[in-house]
């Protein structure tokens, strides 16, 4: 047996081996018919007890993963032994979702310059494991509404009203598992197979693919320095997706004359605005213009927030704000979708918010992220190969390339390139350098060696 074993802590030893056995079985390292070797034999090895691997070597027996056989040995079973894998198959999935890719997370790079990424180190930890630890001794359980806690939709009704004048009370309010189910249930609910849906160009490429995943036709339309240009809107559209406070991935505002044209747009085809508030939250200048959905009076916009940047990704809390006449709409797709979010975590978050320590939290991060942003700037200033874009919020900055610039694989930095964010052809080039994963000490290195990398 070539199999090696490595024993961690004063644990349950022979648990231990019975895992890391169960799992060279199933990988296939250990094969059907293999001796394993004796129990003394083994024990020398680990230098445990021969009890201890008797334990496991019972377990496995009685789990029928392996045979002992009188005066031979202990063998892999060869009736249990099964690939650790379904069958390749011969189903195939709608013709949408054979080009559909999953992104990997990249890592090993020592400048990461990832776009959409917080910075972990500046999340009280310790606070949300009390919060966490104090709603588990309530017993939340059982099923509950699809619409959320009623105390964290209270909470987010008061918070962005408070932030970003956005007009909702707590039953206008639904959670999700982050801004992109939100768009999910918003696609289920209003797109109709073969309908077109407008997106910002460049814009967010999880947003395109999930509503092109549900039978939508989605075309581009061109954002300048003031936003979505409403007059390239096809005729055919009923439907757009755009982020006005921080413009993703460019990071310029919509103007207020844009933003009238764009509710204007909607009253007069009968459409459907989704507001994505990207970004919203940091902001380094003065307070952004209020939100499309504070302006609306027809009942037009709906309004689509993320705790992901300004907590964790890994919390998955999002959360949507509708029109009356589509709430009850939206919920049943959330009850038919999953049910409802985990609570304790939304019940976590509830307290969070009402005891301030969301905006204690946004307020620090910020301070630290405007350091970051201001140090991108001053250090990309006066090269003419990279043109920023103007920003003042969020956690990444555009930089266009200057004509005949391109730049070469650099394996220590994680760079985005700017055309991965466009679907429409000619792509526009450059990179969007995200500054929430990388320490503020180690951008100028960074940018220096992105600066070496440029041709």
């Amino acid at each position: 047996m070539d199999v090696h074993i490595s024993l961690h802590g004063r644990g349950d030893l022979a648990a231990q081996v019975y895992r890391q056995l169960l799992n060279a079985i199933l990988d296939g390292r250990l094969r059907s018919g293999e001796r394993l070797p004796p129990t003394r034999e083994l024990a020398r090895r680990l230098e445990i007890s021969r009890n201890t691997v008797a334990v496991a070597y019972d377990r496995l027996v009685a789990d029928g993963f392996l045979v002992g056989r009188a005066g031979a040995g202990t063998f892999v079973s060869a009736d249990r032994v099964r690939a650790r894998s379904a069958p390749q198959g011969v189903v195939r999935p709608r013709t949408i979702w054979r080009s559909m890719a999953v992104d990997a997370p990249t890592a090993g790079h020592e400048y990461d310059f990832r776009v959409g990424v917080p910075d972990p180190r500046l999340f009280p930890m310790e606070t949300w494991r009390r919060l966490v630890a104090r709603e588990l001794r309530t017993g939340l359980a059982g099923y509950a509404d699809p619409a959320g806690h009623e105390a964290l939709r209270d909470a987010i009704a008061r918070h962005i009203g408070i932030s970003r004048s956005v007009r909702a009370g707590a039953d206008d309010v639904l959670i999700t598992n982050g801004a992109q189910q939100a768009l999910d249930l918003i696609g289920r609910v209003l797109i109709d197979p073969g309908a077109c849906v407008a997106v910002e160009e460049p814009g967010y490429p999880p947003a395109r693919r999930l509503f092109r995943s549900l039978g939508a036709r989605v075309a581009g339309v061109p954002v300048d320095g003031e936003g979505i240009d409403v007059t390239a809107i096809p005729n055919a559209a009923r439907l757009v997706y755009v982020t006005p406070s921080h413009q993703f991935p460019l990071g310029t505002p919509m103007s207020l004359a844009r933003r009238a044209a764009l509710l204007a747009w909607a009253e007069r085809r009968r459409g459907v605005i989704v507001e994505d508030d990207y970004d919203s939250e940091f902001r380094f200048g003065d307070r952004p213009l209020e939100p499309l959905q504070s302006l609306d009076r027809a009942g037009r916009v709906i309004y689509v927030g993320s705790f992901s940047k300004t907590l964790l990704p890994m919390l998955r809390l999002g959360f949507l704000v509708a029109p009356a006449s589509l709430m009850p709409a939206l919920r049943a797709a959330r009850q038919l979708s999953d049910s409802h979010g985990e609570l304790t975590t939304q019940a976590a978050l509830a307290r969070f918010i009402d005891e301030g320590l969301l905006a204690r939290h946004i307020r620090k991060a910020t301070r630290e992220y405007a350091a970051r942003h201001a140090l991108v700037v001053d250090t990309l200033a006066g090269d003419d190969r990279l043109r920023l874009v103007p920003s003042v919020a969020g956690l990444h900055l555009c930089a266009r390339f200057s004509p005949g610039v391109s730049v070469r694989p650099e394996p220590r930095l994680a760079l985005e390139r700017l055309d991965a964010y466009c679907g429409e052809s000619p792509a526009q080039q450059g990179l969007v350098l995200g500054y929430g994963a990388i320490q503020q000490a180690e951008i100028p290195e960074g940018l220096n060696i992105l600066k070496e990398a440029l041709g």
